[in-house]
């Protein structure tokens, strides 16, 4: 028999945030890369708050990883602020192009065509990240977009060493470079792969910051960057138009809440599944004493939560202007009750004993930084171009490498993307509509403290998000956080990913008893976090160790 999800119609009541904290002593910034991290703490020392840092640390990443992100992607901005405790989440996701279509990466035969999702200018979403930095610069940072754009500026124009990090991801990726003459004329140096230690110069991405510094989200979605970047978009076998530009808007959403056990969290709304999946896997594991359980067992509870969650995930979310999602079901309580009256405490539930999602419905290189200011405005942020050099291109004299995100959309009902997931027409391809994202910036609260966090990591996201809120309830500080060994399950497949060293030989063997496939898969993650104790008054920031990137407290 199939186990079929419970079709509750009670509604979610998020509990309250806790009473207002008093100001931090000190502020923060962590982020995946040493420039970027200087760069908002640079904004910090300038006078600006929080979100003027955001938009400078967005921004210089563009600069210095335009593997993991960059204005020529999109992103999640969560924001909290202190004057009011206001919360929102500025939607920078990228758009489908309004030529797309549900069976656009599909051969005759109606097979995926392998590759078209993810490579060369076809893959390519409108990107969203331009017009989320103008939008927080002018509606929540205090310098305005021309000094908060001025560190990634003098980046690209004056230049910086290439880290062995960068170094490493060019040569994994050079022969998609190559086939782009724009992209290979900066990341190569005479058509090879530059030695660490190469001066990196971008003067044309220079430039286009600097159209926006003084034209806002008319220099780049109009005018002459929006004409290069279409011409050569079309010529490529592209289908972007200007009016795809034009139309392009950053939108807020209201931030998702919940409680675990008087921790109450804050996350991504859809368009990204996020929020839901981490709050309905927590739901879930309230209702156990993990405090008092075995390793094994914890374990088997955890991952058996991400298994459900996952599938609700595959099920039912895209993007919220397109389709009805059961948010409030999915985030209940007695919803998550019903689920773990299914949950067996000795013994794995396979994935196919759920409800398949292969039919229609009757998304490792992205980036996270983590700012807090001194007045107490934070900000988690999650930024990405999809896959690494996201789909390789770009137009010539732009300086902008262009996503590949229409692979997080659901190019087939029940075909995996690059990370593994699979959905259905929830999140298929549509006319201006944004792919599902598994992108988790989060705010959690105790009586004692706050903790920011993220990470990119794909599919694997939301389980790292999840680590690390258990670990913040659990005492853990910023540094406990990130460097937390991680395990992971998506539903599907039907296997337990787990980092080298996370699982004791004792552990692997219990969860094998109990019927799990088990694979060490390495490590993953870059995650950025920031806690801050308030009866300690300590603020602590950490980047993640797996990384090269940096945290600074001042």
């Amino acid at each position: 028999m199939k186990i079929r999800t419970l079709c509750l119609s009670l509604l979610f009541f998020a509990l309250p945030a806790f009473a207002a904290a008093p100001k931090p002593p000190q502020a923060a910034v962590a982020s995946a890369h040493p420039l970027a991290t200087k760069a908002g703490m640079e904004i910090l020392d300038a006078g600006g708050n929080a979100f003027d840092a955001a938009v400078a640390v967005s921004a210089a990443l563009s600069v210095v990883e335009p593997y993991s992100s960059g204005i020529g992607g999109g992103g999640l901005w969560l924001l909290h602020r202190s004057s009011d405790g206001f919360e929102t989440m500025v939607d920078g996701r990228e758009y489908a192009p309004g030529a797309a279509s549900a069976g656009m990466y599909l051969d005759k035969s109606g097979n995926v065509i392998d590759g078209a999702s993810t490579d060369g200018p076809l893959a390519t979403a409108i990107p969203g990240a331009p017009a989320a930095l103008v939008y927080m610069a002018q509606k929540y940072g205090k310098l305005g977009l021309a000094k908060d754009l001025a560190p990634a500026i003098k980046l690209a124009r004056d230049g910086f060493p290439l880290d062995e990090r960068f170094h490493e991801m060019i040569g994994a990726k050079q022969d998609l470079l190559k086939r782009w003459p724009a992209a290979a004329a900066v990341f190569l140096d005479h058509g090879q792969v530059p030695a660490t230690g190469w001066l990196l110069k971008q003067a044309d991405l220079a430039d286009t910051f600097e159209l926006m510094a003084k034209d806002g989200d008319a220099g780049f979605y109009q005018g002459k960057r929006a004409q290069q970047m279409v011409d050569a978009v079309k010529a490529a076998g592209g289908i972007w138009t200007l009016d795809d530009l034009k139309g392009y808007k950053a939108v807020e959403r209201k931030a998702l809440t919940g409680d675990y056990l008087g921790m109450h969290i804050v996350s991504a709304p859809p368009p990204s599944s996020g929020g839901v999946v981490l709050i309905e896997i927590l739901n879930i594991l309230a209702g156990y004493d993990m405090a008092h359980m075995d390793a094994v067992t914890r374990k088997h509870l955890v991952i058996e939560a991400m298994r459900y969650a996952y599938h609700d995930r595959a099920d039912y979310l895209g993007d919220p202007d397109f389709v009805q999602m059961p948010i409030e079901r999915l985030m209940n309580p007695y919803y998550a009750a019903g689920l773990r009256a299914t949950l067996l405490m000795d013994k794995a539930t396979p994935s196919s004993a759920l409800t398949p999602v292969t039919g229609p419905n009757l998304g490792n290189n992205t980036t996270h930084y983590s700012v807090l200011d001194k007045d107490g405005n934070r900000v988690s942020a999650t930024v990405t171009v999809n896959l690494r050099f996201g789909s390789g291109f770009m137009a010539p004299g732009t300086g902008v490498v262009l996503n590949d995100e229409m692979d997080d959309f659901s190019s087939k009902p029940g075909v995996p993307n690059a990370f593994g997931l699979v959905g259905n027409d929830a999140n298929a391809i549509a006319p201006h509509k944004r792919p599902l994202s598994s992108m988790t910036p989060t705010f959690l609260e105790k009586k004692d403290g706050i903790a920011i966090l993220g990470t990119p990591g794909g599919s694997r996201i939301i389980s790292m998000v999840l680590l690390g809120s258990l670990d913040f309830f659990d005492g853990g500080d910023a540094k406990s956080i990130v460097t937390l060994p991680r395990y992971h399950m998506q539903y599907l497949p039907d296997t337990v990913a787990y980092e080298t060293g996370a699982l004791t030989d004792a552990e692997l063997a219990g969860l094998q008893k109990m019927g799990y496939s088990l694979r060490d898969q390495g490590h993953w993650g870059n995650m950025q976090a920031i806690t801050w104790n308030y009866k300690t008054g300590k603020v602590s920031a950490a980047s993640d160790p797996r990384g090269i990137g940096t945290a600074e407290v001042h």
